[in-house]
């Protein structure tokens, strides 16, 4: 018979904290971050300050003989011009088996202008999510966490027993973009990291920040110093997004990536997926714009400026000559998986904006790379690795 509910010591450890890095205590509070605060320090990115609080692929795990838990969270929440953003959704895996959710869109709002990107604030209070009628007994339980809202923790209950589970699964840390945060999906084991994640059977550790995968010198590091079995990295659609390199600074950054992690990883499968389709730069630079329309577009500029400038087909043939030149220099761990296998040409029925799939497309992105890395790849259960700390 459980009785009432009690407050769990999240920071104390009576949980284990996944796909995050670090718990910053604020007044009334604590902030989840998937981004150190070294590495935090390192950019001047409003928006990357905000990304890193969203929690894409974060969870709380627990062994439990709770039938109830609460969380009492305060949230921010995006919406782009008039059209509502989606919720905040909370889902609860029991022994594996996803069992419920719960969204709200009560929270702090920012609302961002498309014409002008001028933004505001709407400050707005917490709320408590509830998970009841859990299965009686000791099971391993995992709240994951919303990926497209940002996430301050006020307490975590529950009615039974809690202690933090040990991780005995392989550790995959992946490094991405939107493309890999998936703010589309309709709900956090939706996006397609954690359904590859979940079907593998693997613990996942999600660096996707949309719009962010400018490989940074801080994120080379930031991976390194991550405990990892398997790494990741999808690259190349911000950098067409932003106009951000040319081939000249391009190649030398991924090589400079590479053996920042390779520092530290000397060994593990290190796998470089090239850019899934987006049809209008796929031949033509960028940048790109999405905003008033909704679609997907390039800007128009001289021809002069195009010199050097990367598409994604382009992006494709240096990741390919990359990785070609590294494995004939002796890194056969190191390994190319082709984006448009995940989410080609005859998909983008599933992509709305002409960038960004849609839920079902993100579920079909998740399976084929469980396929092509996990069961068939360089991720297979039966290759070994160092899991370099």
């Amino acid at each position: 018979m459980h009785g009432a509910l009690h407050s769990v010591d999240v920071i104390g450890g009576a949980v284990r904290v996944a796909g995050l890095v670090e718990l910053e205590p604020v007044a009334g509070g604590t902030v989840l971050h998937r981004m150190p605060a070294w590495a935090r320090a390192q950019h001047n990115d409003v928006g990357l300050s905000l990304l890193e609080t969203m929690p894409s692929g974060g969870r709380l795990e627990m062994l439990t003989d709770a039938t109830r838990i609460e969380l009492d969270v305060a949230l921010t929440l995006v919406q782009l011009g008039d059209e509502a953003g989606p919720p905040a959704t909370f889902e609860i895996v029991v022994d594996g088996e996803r069992v419920g959710a719960q969204s709200t869109r009560t929270g702090t709002l920012i609302r961002v202008d498309l014409r002008t990107a001028a933004f505001d604030f709407q400050p707005g209070g917490g709320d408590t999510i509830r998970f009841d009628g859990l299965p009686p007994g000791t099971k391993h339980v995992e709240v994951w966490l919303p990926h497209a809202a940002a996430v301050q923790l006020v307490e975590l209950r529950a009615d039974g027993a809690v202690t933090a589970p040990q991780p005995t699964a392989r550790r995959w840390v992946h490094y991405g973009s939107s493309i890999s945060h998936c703010l589309e999906a309709t709900h956090p084991t939706g996006v397609w990291p954690a359904v590859a994640a979940r079907l593998a059977g693997v613990d996942l550790q999600s660096f996707a920040f949309a719009g962010q995968c400018q490989l940074d010198p801080f994120a080379g590091r930031m991976i390194a110093a991550q405990a990892a079995d398997l790494i990741s990295m999808k690259l190349g659609i911000n950098i067409v997004n932003a106009d951000s390199m040319r081939e000249r600074t391009f190649v030398p950054a991924v090589h400079g990536l590479i053996d920042t992690i390779r520092d530290r990883h000397p060994d593990i499968p290190i796998l470089l997926i090239t850019p899934i389709t987006c049809p209008v730069v796929e031949d033509h630079p960028g940048p790109t714009s999405t905003a008033v329309t909704g679609q997907c577009s390039v800007v128009d500029r001289p021809p002069e400026l195009s010199v050097g400038a990367l598409t994604l087909r382009r992006i494709r043939e240096l990741e390919a000559e990359i990785v070609a030149a590294r494995r004939a220099a002796g890194d056969d761990q190191l390994h190319l998986m082709n984006g448009p296998e995940l989410f080609g040409p005859d998909d983008v029925g599933d992509m709305p904006d002409g960038l960004h799939p849609n839920a079902a497309g993100y579920q079909r992105i998740g399976e084929r790379f469980h396929r092509l890395a996990f069961e068939h790849g360089p991720f297979r259960a039966d290759r070994t690795s160092d899991r370099a700390t």
